[in-house]
């Protein structure tokens, strides 16, 4: 009896949410606003995880967002958009002004070009960067408005599409998904110049071009041109927390400070959660915002439940980076320090396998995707300032090697020649403007998200593992019955559009595994 008194939490869900980031949000709110009976359990004090803001001094940081593709203006909604706006926040977007501006810093292959949304306008700019490959670069663009049907059918069917189908319709799909983005590519004889511009969104992914799946880039780079990329006006904490709103609204239990450290399983399905607060909550269904590895190695209870086959397939797979992350506020406004522009991405060149093994080495990146958020939202900071941050980036564990008496001498470092490369890269005297600093590191975000190695990225969509692998085997992949993962590891991979809708796709699974049962009043 005592114990039933000590309990927190209401002990009986239809559904437990594990983690409020993005895919966690939208699988709470989905299925609350489909009457389910759910509870949304996170470790920190506020929503969002990675989408959150920060404030230091006079300034309002965003965590990490750079920008959000497939949402699109009013006239032209993207499915990221449709999807929020499904909720009614009461939340503002702005549209970015330019897709990009890419400079390479290699004297043998210098370049300085800005990039501007519009599939018409795109081809331009590029057949005049590198005379003679519109029509190669228009093959790129046709391709991916077919791999966008094809894979519009594949999650109409929920992962089992009709062969004769796509053997019929989506025979480009079929041609190109088992390949690299640098197989495409050499096909359609798209030029080296016109390569190192087109493929400048690899920072969003941070896998050699000669190992990412074409698929899941092309319609990338076509959801950015096409319909132009967005950010939250009041950062991503805005959003992130009309959602917990809207979730209450409908119903759905939101619990912070509050950690899992199991998921109950017996004869291979889920019967609850344990919480650090010592609750036990009875379900048999919970979607987990947590990694695939983190969730078998370390939550699923007993762990003789976790079938070998679930071990072989997270072994498989490879983690994705972690970050590094500069925040500056500056006391000038980007006009006086010469930032003419939102989206930055510097390199040393555009040789994606060189660029991605140096993430794997203890010094600064030869990478780095840097924004300047006035140049969206002109009074997201106080008159007179302006708001930087520099991202790059390092494969995992490469930071463990760091002794303690040395962290911060070179985090430091690192920040300082970042820093520097964005100065000589763009002309801005940025150092002698710096009234906030703050660096994270791997270390910072493993602390922050306690993710493995403090990844960010999920793991890395080469071709047997990218989004079209992973939705036509999501059924095959359950390898315990109640259990559906969401967010950056999930079937869509990594990224916020991303997560957003595979919070949704979780959700459908598991409403439909409800009802399926009868479990749904």
């Amino acid at each position: 009896m005592s114990e039933s008194k000590e309990q927190k939490i209401e002990d009986l869900y239809d559904v437990v949410v594990i983690g409020a980031g993005n895919g966690g949000l939208i699988a709470a709110a989905e299925l609350a606003r489909r009457s389910t009976k759910i509870l949304l359990l996170e470790q920190h004090n506020l929503p969002g995880g990675f989408a959150s803001s920060f404030v230091r001094g006079r300034f309002e940081f965003e965590t990490s967002l750079h920008e959000l593709y497939d949402w699109g203006a009013s006239s032209n909604k993207g499915g990221t958009r449709r999807l929020l706006e499904r909720y009614e926040l009461d939340s503002e977007f702005v549209a970015v002004p330019e897709a990009y501006r890419l400079i390479l810093t290699d004297p043998d292959e210098c370049m300085d070009v800005v990039m501007p949304f519009g599939i018409d306008a795109y081809l331009d700019t590029i057949e005049k960067e590198a005379p003679g490959s519109r029509e190669s670069v228009r093959k790129f663009f046709d391709l991916a408005e077919d791999i966008n049907r094809a894979t519009n059918y594949i999650g109409q069917t929920k992962g089992h599409p009709d062969q004769n189908v796509l053997l019929k319709e989506h025979s480009n799909f079929l041609k190109t998904t088992a390949y690299s983005v640098e197989d495409v590519q050499n096909a359609l004889n798209i030029p080296e110049k016109a390569r190192s511009i087109l493929n400048a969104y690899w920072v969003y992914l941070l896998v050699p071009m000669s190992r990412v799946n074409f698929t899941i880039f092309v319609s990338m780079v076509h959801g950015y041109i096409l319909k132009g990329a967005y950010i939250p006006k009041f950062r991503s904490h805005d959003y992130t927390t009309a959602l917990d709103t809207r979730i209450r609204e409908l119903g759905g239990k939101i619990e912070y400070n509050t950690t899992v450290e199991k998921i109950l399983v017996e004869n291979g399905k889920v019967v609850g959660v344990e919480t650090s607060k010592g609750d036990k909550i009875k379900t048999n269904h919970v979607v987990c915002n947590a990694s695939p590895t983190l969730t078998y190695n370390k939550l699923i209870h007993p762990k003789s439940e976790v079938p070998e086959i679930a071990y072989k397939e997270i072994n498989a797979r490879r983690h994705g980076v972690s970050t590094f992350v500069v925040y500056l506020g500056l006391d000038a406004t980007a006009d006086e320090l010469g930032l003419t522009d939102y989206s930055y991405f510097i390199n040393n060149n555009m040789n994606t396998d060189e660029l991605y093994e140096s993430l794997n080495n203890l010094e600064t990146p030869k990478v780095q995707a840097t924004i300047c958020l006035n140049r969206a939202i002109p009074d997201c900071s106080p008159p007179g300032t302006c708001i930087v941050s520099i991202t790059s980036a390092f494969l995992p564990g490469v930071w463990d090697a760091v002794k303690p008496e040395d962290y911060f001498t070179l985090k430091n470092k690192i920040a300082e020649d970042l820093i520097n490369t964005l100065e000589t890269a763009t002309g801005a005297p940025i150092k002698e403007h710096i009234e906030e600093i703050e660096v994270a590191t791997p270390q910072t975000i493993s602390r922050f998200t306690r993710a493995y190695n403090g990844v960010v990225y999920g793991y890395e969509p080469e071709s047997w593992d990218s989004f079209v692998p992973r939705l036509m085997t999501m059924n095959d992949e359950k390898h315990i019955e109640g259990l559906e993962f969401c967010g950056g590891y999930g079937k869509r991979c990594h990224g916020y559009s991303s997560a957003l809708k595979d919070g949704e796709t979780a959700a459908l699974l598991t409403l439909q595994d409800l009802i399926q049962k009868g479990e749904l009043k």
